[in-house]
């Protein structure tokens, strides 16, 4: 059987994302049906926000599985808040050359960094802690006596809705000049109903004021609170029948920290089936501080990934590729907590699907930087530059369920990070500054 062409661009089936048959042995790819409805729209070139072209990209990388590679003197036309047309400065359409435009003028381009792990809304300080973790105490120890987890609830609790909401945004913000276009943000700082509600407003609040997509997930189930160490039962009835139906109308995720001296296999099953009941798509804190059935529990819930990971074996890899539950790695957390990190390129050449986030919490990882995470990747995980770009950005996306972001091409949304520098390996290379020029969200230039 003759393979299928469209019948507009001459492009094969296997080359295309889509391709719609018609009468006659007539068939419109993708990219081809949408340049066809901006030419024949009414306003197809009556200018919006969200329309913007980039031109003058000195390397271009889009992840796009399509291309070979990063593009040279590229340039993005956007229209709307979407990429219309993506290719070569000398291939770009006369009509999109009435866009605003925004030169680069051989500078580096990427996708938006997804930080698809943090810990973003929380109130108090926690560098004595470290100090003590630096001078060689336990983070096991400073748990056990009230420190930890627990500090942080004890300052969130106390802060109010205002105050969290302030301190948050300023983190926030400041991910946003870094170059992180989505976020995703955990509550699991109240551990009771009324502040683990305060912290998912606030993560909402946050998407609504600042250019930031936010990705919200539930975490009641991060420790046992001080006050139900000697009643846990009760506290996982408290999370199953008041914190979920409070919550989940404004949440995405369940998350549950399944780990030595945290959460059991079994509790937090019957926490993630609870989540489910509720609407809420799993994710599991696993195998940070040992082998303990947290990545087991992730395959088997289907959850949509497992995060931590730095005790995994080969078999347990070949778990997780073909349960398809990605890998979200954290090497600043490993590099905070002076432990191993995660096997990223064991888990790679698994064939599992890597993300890289910053674990953005004060007490294990006061990162905002995900510029930090990617040279993180690189230089301590063995990952290449252009992995860890990928596991910063498509990876992200694909571990909170954002398939339309993550990557540059026609139909996705355009989230770009321009950076200040022609040569993309510096974010590894040169680790010690910020490395953005402008950052563009939903085609709009929000920073620079």
């Amino acid at each position: 059987m003759a393979r299928r062409v469209c019948s507009f661009c001459a492009k094969p089936e296997d080359q295309v994302a889509h391709l719609l048959a018609g009468h006659g042995g007539v068939a419109i790819c993708e990219e081809c049906a949408r340049l066809a409805v901006e030419i024949t729209g009414e306003h197809a070139f009556e200018q919006t926000s969200g329309d913007l072209l980039l031109t003058g990209i000195g390397v271009l990388i889009t992840n796009d599985p399509r291309q070979d590679g990063p593009i040279r003197d590229g340039a993005v036309a956007i229209r709307g808040g979407n990429i219309t047309w993506i290719g070569t400065d000398r291939d770009l359409p006369s009509r999109y050359r009435s866009l605003v435009t925004l030169d680069c003028e051989g500078r580096a381009v990427l996708p938006g960094f997804v930080d698809s792990h943090t810990h973003l809304v929380y109130d108090g300080d926690r560098a004595t802690e470290f100090g003590r973790r630096m001078r060689g105490e336990a983070y096991e120890s400073i748990m056990a006596a009230g420190g930890g987890i627990q500090s942080t609830v004890r300052a969130t609790r106390e802060a109010g809705p205002d105050r969290l909401l302030s301190v948050s945004m300023e983190r926030a913000d400041r991910m946003l000049s870094l170059g992180t276009t989505t976020v995703e943000i955990k509550s699991g700082y109240g551990l009771e109903t009324l502040t683990e509600r305060h912290m998912l407003e606030v993560a909402g609040e946050i998407g609504r004021r600042l250019p930031l997509d936010v990705v919200t997930t539930f975490l009641g189930a991060h420790a046992v609170p001080a006050e139900y160490r000697a009643d846990r039962n009760s506290y996982l009835w408290l999370l199953e029948e008041e914190m979920l139906p409070a919550v989940a109308p404004i949440a995405s995720f369940c998350d549950v920290f399944c780990d030595a001296g945290v959460f059991s296999v079994d509790e937090s099953r019957r926490v993630l089936a609870a989540g489910r009941r509720h609407g809420l798509r799993p994710r599991v804190h696993a195998n940070q501080l040992g082998d303990t059935g947290g990545l087991e529990l992730a395959v088997e819930m289907g959850a949509t990934s497992a995060d931590h990971l730095e005790h995994v074996t080969v078999a347990q890899a070949g778990l997780l590729a073909d349960a398809r539950v990605v890998a979200v790695l954290l090497p600043a957390a490993s590099l905070s907590m002076r432990s191993a990190q995660a096997p990223a390129r064991l888990l790679r050449d698994a064939g599992v699907t890597v993300a890289l986030a910053t674990d953005c919490n004060p007490g294990t990882s006061n990162v905002e930087s995900m510029q930090l995470v990617v040279a993180l990747g690189a230089l301590e995980m063995g990952l290449t530059v252009e992995e860890s770009i990928w596991a910063a950005t498509r990876g992200g996306a694909l571990a909170v369920e954002e398939p339309d972001k993550g990557w540059l091409r026609v139909g996705a949304i355009a989230d770009l990070h321009v950076l200040d520098t022609d040569n993309y390996l510096d974010l590894a290379y040169r680790p010690d500054r910020s490395h953005t020029w402008k950052v563009v969200k939903d085609g709009r230039v929000v920073v620079g």
